[in-house]
């Protein structure tokens, strides 16, 4: 249908958007040793680029912005969690932003399915 076609064009162009929109984030300068908040606008574009579906998407930003604030160097100390997704691996500590998402995102695909899931999960039990 036409409707169709016309949404497939829109993903498409939305995803080549949000793709060169990262090439250049990804070519400014990162420092890694301080997180600041348009760091976390990086992690937040990169992971926006992996999940394209928007409801998606803020399910995940809700569920990291609780969990870390989107920063890569969060601790618990009380509950061993590291990182952007708060994973209690101590091997993400010392992963980059951009490999904390990708591991994040592994985890909850494999536990939870979709990020919208993993945040109702978290609405209940204050983890996921």
């Amino acid at each position: 249908s036409p409707l169709s076609t016309r949404a497939a064009v829109a993903d498409g162009s939305r995803s080549r958007h949000l793709t060169g929109v990262l090439c250049v984030a990804l070519l400014l300068p990162y420092p890694a040793q301080a997180v600041e908040s348009k760091d976390s606008n990086y992690f937040k574009l990169y992971a926006h680029s992996l999940i394209i579906d928007s409801k998606e998407y803020r399910c995940l930003d809700l569920l990291w912005t609780r969990e870390s604030n989107w920063n890569p160097l969060s601790h618990n100390k009380s509950g061993g969690a590291y990182g952007i997704p708060q994973l209690k691996n101590a091997r993400i500590q010392h992963l980059d932003g951009f490999s904390q998402i990708r591991f994040g995102l592994k985890y909850i695909k494999h536990r939870h399915g979709t990020a919208c899931a993993a945040w109702t999960y978290w609405q209940t039990h204050r983890n996921y």
